[in-house]
């Protein structure tokens, strides 16, 4: 097994126990709520008809159900692509639950290799998925796809965790982490704004993170350093 194949292993363990043991929007999860961010460009999108929205690495749904339930009544679809079939068994039930399930369209793929249609969706959200895709070369092909595949006046909401870090807590060892794209925080931003040049940028911040994961029912601690990023195409 390969380094990139560890860690997608890791991950698929870490987030199919997630999914089967936490409920969508209850306590108890980072599942609970959705991303406050991603939420706050629905707004500038009240009038629009027919839109279209591409959530990258959906999950179970807990950004793409609210946008779906935000579009509903104007025609809207949402396009959920995620490479593990627990988020998308557990998104298909979510979708009935909130009767969205109309709006949702669900494609099982990995997001390095995924094709974007250019000039398709008003929004594109990626939410702590970039960085998982297979290589550096890959994370600036889908940055670009995602900047072509945006309508005018179209938003892309990004959030990309970097110089991210493991510590075993009970020994105090420092771990390989386990993140396919791991870059200093100056260099993830520096590709992010050389793509969107000539976008508005509506919204940057850049804030130290940690918390306790379990890895092989070992406690881990995660630090990072998380990239809000959102740009509007002008």
């Amino acid at each position: 097994m390969n380094r990139i194949e560890l860690i997608r292993n890791e991950e698929k363990k870490y987030h199919d126990a997630c999914y089967e043991n936490y409920k969508l929007f209850q306590e108890g999860s980072w599942l609970h709520k959705p991303v406050k961010t991603v939420l706050d460009v629905l707004p500038q999108f009240d009038y629009n008809e027919n839109m279209k929205v591409l959530d990258l690495g959906c999950g179970v749904g807990r950004n793409s159900i609210p946008i779906a339930e935000a579009i509903k009544h104007r025609n809207g679809k949402v396009i959920c692509i995620d490479l593990l079939d627990s988020a998308l068994t557990k998104l298909k039930e979510y979708s009935v639950k909130y009767n969205v399930d109309d709006v949702i369209d669900m494609e099982k793929a990995d997001i390095g290799s995924y094709e974007i249609k250019q000039d398709e969706y008003d929004i594109i959200v990626a939410v702590s998925t970039l960085e998982h895709v297979g290589s550096e070369e890959i994370f600036e092909n889908v940055i670009k796809q995602m900047a072509a595949g945006t309508k005018h006046n179209g938003v892309n909401c990004l959030i990309v965790n970097s110089e991210v870090e493991e510590i075993d807590l009970e020994t105090n060892e420092r771990l390989d982490a386990l993140m396919e794209v791991n870059l200093l925080t100056d260099i993830m931003m520096s590709k992010l704004t050389s793509v969107y040049k000539g976008w508005k940028e509506v919204k940057r911040v850049i804030k130290p993170l940690e918390f306790t994961i379990t890895r092989n029912e070992k406690p881990i601690l995660l630090k990072t350093n998380a990239i809000t990023y959102v740009v509007r195409k002008c």
